[in-house]
């Protein structure tokens, strides 16, 4: 399809910014130059000329956001879920990213990861590269070329890890990461962000330095938060003038307050850290299948979304098995169950409508008006084709929805547009 200003006819379907849900069946949604103009049970004389994309019988939902994902863990996914999160990065990752100093063997593993991205239901990801500014370039070259809208960034660590993958000192990671920054500059749809792995990883002196590369450049952060009992025990030890964990960021100017953060996971944040995130606008990037494997825990969801803090979806591979979006809302929805069963009675589970803002206008505001099909947001969309799992056609679109969420593969999708542009997913 050539032009980004057409009107996509289908049964739409799409949350609003108070999470509620819309459902047009049999109608028109209107891209206009890159953005959407609205939803038609008719097409209004203005638009009464423009193409029109007949999905006719297909639901058209918004472009999902994977807010915390490891590019370089791909290759090992669904290995070593037996252990927990210290030793699984000690045994299972850390010896993986070492290999991507060898940049043709970065090239091979990042072609299946961003292939795998670019034909899934995500269309805008957060994404971990390693601390290898080479290999991290040729991850955001093969991103850029996809179409995808995607920040990634070159992790940094200057202690706690092994040799291989641990940069000698602050000024030298911030001379790496100003070299990267330089090396992505034309990147368009692929942006840099200033990424310290976590603290235990990460000395004061380079939090320093990555503070002032985050001003200098103007860039979002992204990190990780309160994933696991042990890891929050570290940084108490390693950080005791921090009042909480994510202070050791705020301490340095990396958790938001004027710019985008998120942090993955927050599973065991203090009353204190929900209440600095709230007033900095940090995103929480909720990964539940990874917590279950990493038997790391179950975030309280439900309390961030009736605190009012901005909440989506990551899949987290690989600690996390699949980059399919759909199955972090399914998960999303179960462990909140099992969080209301078994922690807290006055957390009701989430619901699947609530699980799909998630894992779309939620995440999806990380990049701005994104993630829904309300006037002025950036049309991303995809058609899907549900025939294959529920033929009966009179069932209402937002039952259609809940059952494809949860028997979806990429192979229900048969258009993907980002920012009104037609990506072809690969087969």
């Amino acid at each position: 399809m050539g032009g980004s200003t057409f009107a996509l006819k289908g049964d739409i379907v799409y949350c609003t910014e108070d999470a509620g849900l819309v459902c047009a069946a049999d109608s028109f949604a209107v891209c206009e130059d890159g953005r959407c103009a609205g939803v038609f049970s008719r097409l209004p004389p203005q638009y009464a000329a423009l193409p029109v994309e007949d999905c006719s019988g297909c639901l058209v939902i918004p472009g999902m956001t994977d807010l915390h994902v490891h590019a370089p863990q791909y290759a090992f996914r669904g290995t070593g879920m037996d252990l927990e999160l210290l030793d699984w990065l000690n045994s299972r990752t850390f010896p993986e990213e070492a290999r991507f100093a060898d940049l043709d063997y970065a090239r091979e593993s990042y072609r299946s990861f961003v292939g795998d991205l670019a034909s899934g239901f995500t269309t805008r990801a957060c994404i971990f590269a390693t601390l290898h500014p080479a290999a991290t370039l040729e991850l955001m070259r093969q991103l850029e070329q996809t179409g995808l809208r995607t920040y990634v960034g070159l992790v940094c660590m200057d202690r706690n890890a092994p040799d291989s993958l641990r940069q000698p000192d602050a000024a030298s990671a911030a001379r790496d990461v100003r070299a990267w920054l330089e090396g992505c500059s034309s990147f368009v749809r692929t942006r840099p962000a200033i990424t310290p792995r976590f603290v235990p990883s990460c000395t004061d002196g380079l939090m320093e330095q990555l503070s002032l590369l985050q001003k200098e450049f103007k860039l979002p952060v992204q990190s990780h938060l309160s994933e696991n009992p042990g890891e929050v025990a570290l940084v108490r030890e390693l950080n005791p003038r921090a009042g909480c964990y994510g202070d050791a960021y705020d301490m340095f100017g990396l958790f938001g307050g004027g710019y985008p953060a998120v942090m993955a996971h927050c599973v065991y944040s203090s009353d204190e850290e929900i209440a600095l995130m709230k007033r900095n606008g940090v995103f929480v990037a909720h990964c539940p299948e990874s917590n279950v494997n990493l038997s790391s825990g179950i975030a309280p969801i439900r309390r961030y979304l009736d605190e009012g803090l901005h909440v989506g979806l990551g899949t987290d591979v690989a600690a996390g098995s699949s980059l399919s979006m759909p199955r972090a809302v399914q998960y999303a929805v179960q462990v909140s169950k099992l969080y209301w069963r078994l922690a807290d009675s006055s957390c009701r589970p989430v619901s699947a409508v609530e699980a799909f803002f998630l894992a779309t206008l939620g995440g999806g505001a990380f990049f701005g008006r994104t993630g829904s099909l309300l006037p002025g947001y950036a049309f991303d969309a995809l058609v899907v084709d549900d025939r294959r799992i529920q033929p009966r056609r009179e069932l209402p679109p937002e039952v259609r929805l809940e059952r494809m969420l949860y028997a979806a593969d990429e192979r229900l999708i048969v258009r993907k547009y980002v920012e009104g542009m037609q990506i072809t997913p690969s087969r």
